[in-house]
């Protein structure tokens, strides 16, 4: 058995080798849509219970790598979770996300922010990763991830989520200095979190900059991309080896800059076409994405369509299959079920490069 055998699908497409299929996983594929998830939300209704409390996180991290067998396991977790290690109080409403109980607003804020010692505030992600990688083997490849510097702050300052960002665009158009050093500050600990999960097992990182698509694009260079940069670089410096992977959400306007942080991968949502992505990034850069979540609605049929379409679209290499988001809450399991084998049916000898 060489490399080739044993090193997991994704990992290797991840690092640019190329593969027989795409590998295949998918956003938020443990959660609200399986019944064993939500059977076990019963039994521990609080969030932070399910994702800080190893024993549970680690069997919902698993739940669809046994229903489904997808090439990525991702950590079940949450990208505010690191925020109470910093000083920055928090908890995570059922269906609302995360909740800031001071939002930081004034310079004393952020200088009382400190530094983030992962071992002693989040210990319970280096048992959940190890306890993943133990599970899955070389058959998958697991995952972590982490929030994004303006994400972040934008939930910080903001205090909960947003449908206008008015509150951290106030504080970036009109006192930028403040949010700049809490901007730095959220990448330091963002990079020492990412190397941490890395050394407890994780293979691959994905960072979430779920709010940079609000920002217009010279906005974008300014408050978003140099710290996504700031986290990737620190972590490339100690853990060159781990591929890096940066969703934005509504990232059509911004696709060529994200692939300017130094991700080794730029998740792709719907509203691009994949072969138009492809064409914009350049041939050097990976990609991953990018089915509408809202497909898995449509027949069996549809859905292989559209699996066939962003494939041939994507080429045969530096590609991982996708969804563009998260997997919606009401969508039917045998459909999810399904995605996965239609995937991991297809064969790249016959899709064009």
């Amino acid at each position: 058995m060489g490399v080739y055998s044993t090193t997991p699908h994704l990992l290797r497409a991840a690092r640019g080798e190329v593969v027989d299929r795409p590998p295949v996983w998918m956003m938020r594929q443990a959660g609200r849509y399986m019944k064993a998830y939500r059977d076990l939300r019963e039994k521990y209704p609080s969030f932070r219970d399910r994702s800080e409390i190893p024993d549970v996180a680690i069997e919902v991290s698993l739940q669809p790598w046994k229903a489904f067998q997808p090439d990525g396991v991702i950590l079940f977790s949450d990208i505010v979770t690191p925020l109470p290690g910093l000083g920055i109080d928090m908890d995570i409403a059922e269906g609302k996300g995360p909740i800031i109980h001071s939002p930081l607003r004034t310079q004393e804020q952020i200088d009382n922010l400190h530094p983030l010692e992962p071992e002693a505030a989040l210990p319970f992600i280096k048992t959940i990763l190890q306890a993943l990688r133990s599970e899955v083997g070389d058959k998958s490849t697991v995952l972590g991830f982490v929030g994004a510097p303006w994400t972040l702050a934008a939930y910080a300052v903001e205090g909960k989520g947003s449908k206008t960002y008015s509150i951290i665009k106030n504080l970036a158009f009109s006192d930028p200095t403040i949010l700049h050093q809490l901007l730095a500050k959220l990448a330091d600990a963002i990079a020492i979190y990412a190397r941490y999960q890395i050394d407890s097992g994780a293979q691959v990182i994905q960072m979430f900059d779920s709010w940079a698509g609000q920002l217009s694009p010279q906005d974008y260079d300014t408050f978003a991309l140099p710290y996504q940069q700031r986290v990737f670089q620190q972590v490339k410096q100690t853990h060159p080896d781990t591929p890096l992977i940066l969703l934005v959400s509504g990232s059509a306007g911004v696709l060529e800059r994200m692939a300017q942080s130094g991700a080794d991968i730029v998740s792709v949502d719907w509203a691009v076409d994949m072969a138009d992505a492809r064409a914009r990034l350049g041939k050097q850069v990976k990609v991953q994405g990018n089915l509408d979540p809202g497909v898995l609605f449509g027949s069996k049929q549809f859905i292989r369509d559209r699996i066939l379409d962003t494939v041939r679209k994507a080429g045969n290499w530096g590609h991982i299959l996708n969804l563009g988001h998260g997997v919606l809450p009401e969508t039917p399991e045998e459909n999810v079920a399904f995605f996965f084998e239609t995937a991991k049916e297809l064969n790249l000898a016959g899709v064009k490069g």
